[in-house]
């Protein structure tokens, strides 16, 4: 396996290696032994990503029994800031119990908490046991992507990559469907049930094929405990002003937020235990381009999707099953994006990562006029909006896997176990305040007063022309990133 390796500039300006390597076919991943290690990894995601749609799925029937309508959107918001606080701690446990025993952990940690949300008796213990869910979701999530670092050579990287994002595509339709058909037969509380079989079964796969120890790449141990408050806390602030009526509170939530981010880069740069690898922060950087890159086409994509069935439902008069199936077409582009674009190397990745967010972009614009002005729900308008949601999801997907392996290769030497956690916590921190603007955006423009078609047809058109604004701004830093690297004399 090939270490972390410093890098030099490129004439297309995204970091990567001195030397490229040709990079193995899709056989090389999923055939002999690969294969159970692919499934392995992949399951990790899986498990964390199902367990997301299941739950926003079943939540109106757990409210309905056990109470606890005040505190809906605590439900995700507790789940999504474990979450990242998983994923923060993913390194420290590789470190120290490797690869085997990490997942093992991680596994037992989220089947621990969907045991507690399977007997909550009241929202509290549901509360609960969501947390710690998605402390062990995010070490899951974290350790896919470390661990293929791991075991896996760097041909493979992209590939991998791929395969475990694809994952949120699978889950996109296994989710909801879980998850409705036992609310359908007013048994919410079997589709947590049902996920410890499958967590068992994963976490015995895992152990049987992962190694016990790995290699260390050098990183210092210790919790970075101010970095992590920072965070969890700008995601909190935002959260809760999404909900909170009056342009000014909610601007004034965003300036703190913003503060809080702020700190958090001057906390790094002084740190001994760091969140993120050296050069996160740094502007016009190659790894600071690609986090940028990464936060901004992760939360246009959950910007997007949150209020996509809402709209289907409200404008185009469609049911719920309809609306949240047409919904995950864009997930279904995102794999797909990310399996057809996995094989391209050298150049050809970097012209990917430079034309994904137009793709996106163009989708995102699309949707802002085609969702706002409603129709009769008929088939022309649906495909078109089809079409939209599927170019939003490709653009990511396209991008995605190579911006993931350059930040990778881009990190300084000894910290790539650093860099593999940090995939998964930049990734949720995006998602977490993206949704939260979302919402902002869409109550600041009328969807829930003055409210209805009215208000909804207003949100839609607003809502995707603002965060039209998430892939422009990729695409102008990956070129931004090119022009600084051809020009080095002039950074």
């Amino acid at each position: 396996m090939s270490k972390t390796r410093s890098t030099t500039p490129q004439p297309d300006g995204l970091a990567r290696p001195p030397a490229p390597q040709r990079q193995a076919g899709w056989a090389a991943l999923v055939t002999g032994a690969q294969v159970v290690r692919s499934l392995a990894l992949a399951g990790g995601v899986a498990l964390h990503a199902v367990n997301v749609y299941i739950a926003t799925t079943i939540l109106p029937s757990v409210v309905a029994e056990i109470g606890g309508l005040d505190y809906y959107a605590w439900n995700t918001t507790l789940f999504v800031v474990a979450s990242i606080l998983g994923s923060a701690l993913a390194a420290g446990l590789l470190r120290r119990a490797g690869p085997r025993g990490a997942y093992a952990a991680a596994a037992a940690i989220f089947a621990l908490g969907t045991l507690a949300c399977a007997l909550a008796p009241a929202m509290a213990a549901m509360l609960a046991g969501r947390a710690v869910q998605g402390l062990g979701g995010g070490l899951l999530f974290a350790l896919s992507y470390a661990m293929i670092r791991l075991v896996f050579a760097e041909a493979l990287w992209p590939r991998a990559m791929a395969l475990v994002s694809g994952m949120w595509g699978v889950a996109t339709l296994v989710g909801p469907a879980v998850g409705g058909i036992f609310a359908e037969l007013d048994a919410w509380r079997f589709a947590f049930w049902s996920l410890l079989p499958v967590t068992a079964a994963f976490a015995a796969l895992a152990w049987a094929v992962l190694p016990r120890g790995g290699a260390r790449d050098g990183a210092q141990p210790g919790l970075p405990l101010l970095q992590l408050v920072l965070l969890t806390g700008a995601v909190l602030i935002v959260s809760a002003a999404s909900v909170v009526e009056g342009a000014a509170w909610n601007l004034a939530s965003l300036l703190l937020a913003l503060g809080l981010v702020l700190l958090l880069a001057r906390v790094e740069a002084m740190a001994r235990h760091r969140l993120l690898p050296r050069g996160a922060f740094s502007r016009g950087g190659p790894l600071g381009m690609l986090y940028l890159m990464l936060a901004l086409l992760a939360a246009t994509v959950t910007s997007s999707e949150i209020f996509v069935p809402l709209f289907l439902q409200v404008l185009h008069g469609q049911t719920p099953l309809a609306a949240g199936y047409l919904a995950a077409l864009m997930a279904a582009g995102w794999t797909l994006g990310s399996v057809a674009s996995a094989g391209a190397e050298g150049r050809a990745s970097a012209r990917v990562i430079r034309v994904a967010p137009v793709v996106s972009c163009a989708g995102m614009l699309a949707l802002a006029f085609l969702l706002s002005r409603g129709s009769g729900g008929g088939p022309g308008d649906l495909a078109v909006i089809g079409l939209g949601l599927a170019a939003v999801g490709f653009g990511v997907g396209l991008a995605w896997p190579h911006l993931l392996t350059r930040i990778l290769q881009a990190a300084p030497a000894g910290e790539g176990d650093l860099a593999s956690a940090s995939l998964t916590t930049v990734q949720l921190f995006a998602t977490a305040v993206g949704a939260a603007l979302a919402g902002m955006v869409a109550n600041l423009a009328g969807l829930t007063e003055p409210g209805g078609p009215a208000g909804a047809a207003n949100a839609a058109l607003w809502l995707f022309a603002v965060f039209a604004s998430g892939p422009a701004v990729a695409g102008i830093a990956a070129a931004h990133q090119a022009l600084t690297a051809r020009e080095p004399s002039q950074r």
